[in-house]
């Protein structure tokens, strides 16, 4: 029988706040174990905690980006459960009021505008962590999470693929650094998401029994996971036997989906108001407020950089998720002196080699718009060639004070358009290479792009190759 996915993603997000969510311990990740913690994010018995207003405003802005309903009253709740790096045994998080609510998100797909509805943006408090390692038998717990601020985002069972997922993942991260809410960190545990996926027959409206993988913290884990817990439940469905509701675990270094437990349904966690934290209320006024601090987002970037530009979606994709590469490309554009096409070639090549190469980011260079723009305008007048721009960029990307020009006529990097001496390079690479001649009049002409080569060579590179190419077809 034929099958159709239905997927649905809980994404956990780590905000970066200076202090938790309901105490003043400091948010950092990498301190000494246990040094960041107290009674109040440990849950000791009299403490009370007092919430972090940052934390409901980042909350907001992250709703207002997934074109979310945000709910002026709400309330916190108890969400029970006992577990070894939960002290309290219980989570302060929202249950049936949440934040924000009723939201969606559009992204692009091959090609295609997708759209994922948002059920729910809510705050709640992480728990700590598990430590296991070989120099001990069992587990060790690091209470230093305890009381990190967290928005979870429940999607709608929407997604109908694994390719789907993954692009929904990062626009939500994309979306998540471009508010500055969060460091995305998912080496770090800052962003991680849970998974739900069922099969329901081909051509049906009615969802399956659905599994939820939990707490896979890479985007590349996340699709595999899916990927076999699809090919888990069609081997099962397809002999017969029946889903059970089950959460599970993924194995990442074995790329399989392990049973945890069966899994909970909200009565299980027995929710029940949060007693020792008032009603949050959110005056209409500073809603609004916080909505004008959204900026364009990646996913409306990517449209338009599309549409206006004329970038294929990958393209689109890379330039418009990154923020600095984003602010560094339009700044390129603002005199409308070089093609966008252009602009996007230098910085998804040759200076995106650099930065993998040396583990840094673009602010990081000395390169400043300008003069990348300056680089490509001498690239566009002919003045020099696109190998000879790459001399002058490996100058420039760490000197901001050097003139281009000046390393152009330093290096004698200057094209050379003077037809009379390139007519002259012609005519003997012609000679020299007969057997080429001959094999271009048999039909063979792609022996055009080596006899231009072999012109360029000749000419030490400053040869303008277009110029030389034209003459090489009138002479050949």
């Amino acid at each position: 029988m034929e099958y159709e996915v239905v997927i649905g993603l809980e994404i956990h997000a780590e905000l970066s706040t200076k202090t938790k969510i309901y105490c003043g311990c400091k948010n950092s990740f990498g301190s000494e174990v246990n040094s960041q913690c107290c009674p109040i994010c440990l849950g000791m018995p009299g403490t009370l905690p007092t919430l972090n207003k940052e934390v409901v405003e980042y909350a907001i802005r992250m709703g207002h980006a997934t074109h979310c309903t945000i709910n002026n009253v709400t309330k916190q709740d108890r969400k029970n459960y006992i577990y070894p790096d939960l002290p309290k045994a219980y989570q302060i998080s929202q249950y049936d009021i949440p934040l924000c609510e009723n939201g969606y998100l559009d992204f692009m797909v091959d090609g295609e505008k997708k759209r994922v509805g948002i059920t729910r943006i809510h705050i709640e408090e992480d728990a700590g962590k598990l430590i296991h390692a070989e120099s001990f038998e069992g587990s060790l717990v690091d209470f230093n999470r305890c009381g990190v601020p967290l928005i979870e985002i429940v999607s709608e069972p929407d997604i109908r693929s694994p390719e789907e997922a993954h692009a929904y993942l990062e626009t939500i991260r994309s979306i998540l650094l471009y508010l500055d809410i969060s460091d995305c960190k998912m080496q770090e545990g800052s962003l991680r998401c849970d998974v739900n996926v069922s099969l329901m027959p081909k051509g049906s409206n009615t969802f399956g029994t659905r599994c939820e993988m939990k707490n896979v913290n890479t985007f590349s884990g996340a699709v595999r996971a899916i990927e076999y817990e699809m090919a888990r439940q069609k081997e099962i469905l397809d002999a017969g036997g029946v889903i059970e509701q089950e959460t599970r675990r993924w194995n990442d270094a074995k790329g399989v989906t392990e049973l945890l437990r069966s899994k909970e349904d909200a009565q299980d966690y027995r929710y029940f108001p949060e007693p020792d934290l008032r009603t949050i209320y959110i005056p209409e006024v500073h809603v609004e407020e916080l909505k004008a601090t959204i900026p364009e987002l990646p996913n409306q970037k990517i449209e338009r950089y599309m549409t206006s530009y004329g970038l294929p979606q990958k393209e689109a994709t890379l330039i418009a998720e990154d923020v600095s590469r984003s602010r560094f490309f339009e700044q390129c554009l603002e005199g409308g002196k070089v093609a966008p096409k252009s602009v996007c070639n230098w910085l998804l090549g040759d200076i995106a080699k650099v930065l993998n190469e040396r583990g840094c980011e673009l602010d990081d260079l000395a390169l400043t718009p300008e003069r990348l723009v300056e680089l490509i305008s001498l690239i566009d007048q002919k003045t020099i060639s696109t190998t000879s721009a790459k001399t002058v960029l490996e100058c420039i990307l760490d000197d901001g004070e050097i003139a281009i020009d000046q390393i152009v006529k330093d290096k004698g990097l200057a094209q050379v358009s003077d037809t009379a001496v390139l007519e002259a390079i012609v005519t003997e690479v012609l000679a020299e290479n007969a057997k080429a001649v001959e094999d271009y009049h048999s039909g063979k002409t792609n022996v055009l792009g080596f006899l231009v080569g072999q012109c360029m060579k000749r000419s030490k590179g400053q040869g303008n190759p277009g110029l030389m190419r034209q003459l090489l077809e009138e002479k050949i």
